[in-house]
């Protein structure tokens, strides 16, 4: 009992005095020498003595305060100490006894774990017009599907995608993320609904398909492994439309492009248009997913790491993963296109060498800024080969590049001194300072002329090119241009284009990496699928 009034902060309760009472001085000392005979009380006073930090107390002398278990404890006491309990946990406790099962009932217990746990917000007690309680959602539809929850690739061949899985009232929901039409990179991301989970009734959770134009129809979820998971629908029938694959076609370039097929008069871009829509079609009935994480971030980067928006020429807008590692950043793509598919590195950039942008005037001049990125490439190329003759840093440094074709965006030290240098590279952030004039070369093609004026700083980079189908791919020059803390550019001297991207401002839930390790296996996995 001494033990259970240290653990609760309760006195002894009266079904103690009773027993006592009952028994002679003798019998209450033999009592209180000898282990309790009901096996459901040795394991909870077990329990109890061990979180209180006094197991070995249970051979008190006749003077000892009586002892009492957590079977004594009033049954509000008891909802409340185990609403504070992770809801993993709870099951094993209601295998104890009959008591703790029928307290383990209540839906205050469950209704606290999901709004704790989960995030759910909704007025759970509407549940009871239902006959669903909080226990059926929590275990039936939150805790099942837990494993679903946060951010996946589709294996949608060169083209990937972006899906967040969420808790979203009393479902799960998994939202398609697609970036705003070409070539508005500054305006918000779009989303639609692939799939839904909820409980329609007591025996098991709905997981409906929400692909098409009519209406919710039934679906399929299955976890294929850790990281991995499917749908499938099984009425692909809602999918069609009427007009057949002409109407469905122009449907779905107004909702991924924006646009008809009339205001299109590029042929090259009708192609990669009309071909993407053929290949995603092949994909509305059944898709796999794979995990991703969002990069850690670090004190010393230049830019907080997470997804951006690119444009990219004829291919519209791309979603990117911008990360740091150690002297260099990397540009992951998350979508993709059939000459660079997603997971792929499109960009790298060396933080070691920071670029010098000529004069306003001279800037306008290609040739001028080409002769400026060449010669750091030389300086690159020559670092390299000594390097490669091998001091223990220089071997350190070599191996922060990755030997794929990869390609990716940096992030940004201190704002330059006067005469720019290597040394610029080593200071804090810039998170001020007016920066200096940026204009594009003449001949330099952009998708999106609303670029800004003003660069913070410049880096030497490597983008990644290659021919349809990703055949002969190779890293060319090029330069990273950081604008502010959510725009950065690159330029592709190669060929002569830029580049603009836009952070991704959506917060999203459970996408943290567990750990650095984690994030670059993550990063290892996803372009192996497209090497």
């Amino acid at each position: 009992m001494a033990v259970c009034a240290r653990l609760c902060g309760v006195g002894p309760s009266r079904g103690c005095r009773r027993r006592q009472q009952r028994r002679g001085p003798a019998e209450t000392a033999a009592a209180d020498s000898e282990p309790d005979t009901d096996p459901e009380e040795e394991l909870i006073e077990a329990g109890s003595a061990a979180l209180s930090g006094a197991g070995d107390d249970r051979s008190a002398g006749p003077s000892s305060p009586p002892r009492c278990s957590l079977l004594e404890l009033p049954p509000e006491l008891l909802v409340e100490i185990f609403a504070s309990l992770p809801g993993t946990d709870l099951p094993s406790l209601a295998q104890v006894c009959t008591k703790f099962r029928r307290i383990l009932h209540t839906d205050t217990i469950w209704r606290r774990r999901c709004r704790e746990e989960y995030g759910v917000c909704e007025n759970l007690r509407k549940l009871e017009i239902t006959g669903v309680s909080c226990r059926d959602v929590y275990a039936k539809l939150l805790h099942r599907y837990r494993h679903i929850l946060g951010l996946w690739q589709p294996d949608i061949g060169p083209y990937g995608g972006l899906l967040n899985v969420v808790v979203d009232g009393l479902f799960i929901i998994g939202w398609m993320y697609l970036p705003p039409h070409d070539p508005h990179v500054d305006d918000p991301m779009r989303f639609k609904p692939l799939f839904r989970i909820h409980l329609m009734e007591r025996k098991s959770a709905t997981v409906e398909c929400m692909y098409g134009h009519r209406g919710p129809h039934n679906g399929h979820v299955q976890i294929v492994k850790k990281d991995e998971f499917s749908t499938k629908c099984n009425q692909t029938d809602h999918h069609r439309m009427s007009g057949g694959r002409q109407e469905e076609f122009r449907t779905w370039l107004r909702e991924e492009w924006g646009r008809t097929l009339e205001d299109i008069f590029h042929e090259h871009m009708q192609e990669l248009i009309l071909m993407k829509f053929i290949y995603t079609s092949q994909y509305d009935n059944c898709l796999t997913y794979r995990r991703i994480y969002l990069p850690p971030s670090r004190p010393d980067d230049l830019i907080r790491p997470g997804l951006f928006k690119g444009t990219y020429g004829s291919h519209g807008l791309e979603i990117v993963m911008l990360s740091f590692h150690g002297k260099h950043a990397r540009g992951t793509k998350i979508t993709g296109d059939p000459n660079i598919p997603a997971g792929q590195q499109t960009v790298e950039i060396d933080l070691r060498h920071r670029i010098q942008l000529p004069d306003a005037e001279s800037l306008h001049d290609f040739n001028e800024l080409s002769r400026v990125v060449l010669e750091v490439r030389e300086q690159v190329r020559q670092e390299q080969e000594k390097e490669q003759e091998g001091g223990p840093e220089d071997a350190e440094g070599l191996g922060r590049q990755s030997p794929q074709p990869c390609e990716e965006p940096p992030t940004e030290p201190a704002q330059a001194p006067a005469d720019g240098g290597a040394a610029a590279a080593a200071e804090p952030p810039a998170q001020s300072g007016q920066g200096q004039p940026f204009v594009l070369p003449v001949g330099v093609s952009s998708r999106n002329e609303d670029y800004p004026r003003t660069c913070r700083m410049c880096f030497y980079g490597t983008g990644l090119i290659a021919g349809h189908g990703f055949t002969s791919p190779e890293r060319t020059p090029g330069v990273f241009v950081l604008f502010d803390e959510d725009r950065f550019g690159f330029i592709w001297l190669e060929l002569k284009s830029f580049s603009l991207y836009s952070r991704v401002q959506a917060a999203f839930r459970n996408a943290d990496a567990p750990s650095p390790q984690a994030f670059e296996e993550m990063l290892k996995n996803i372009q192996s699928f497209t090497s």
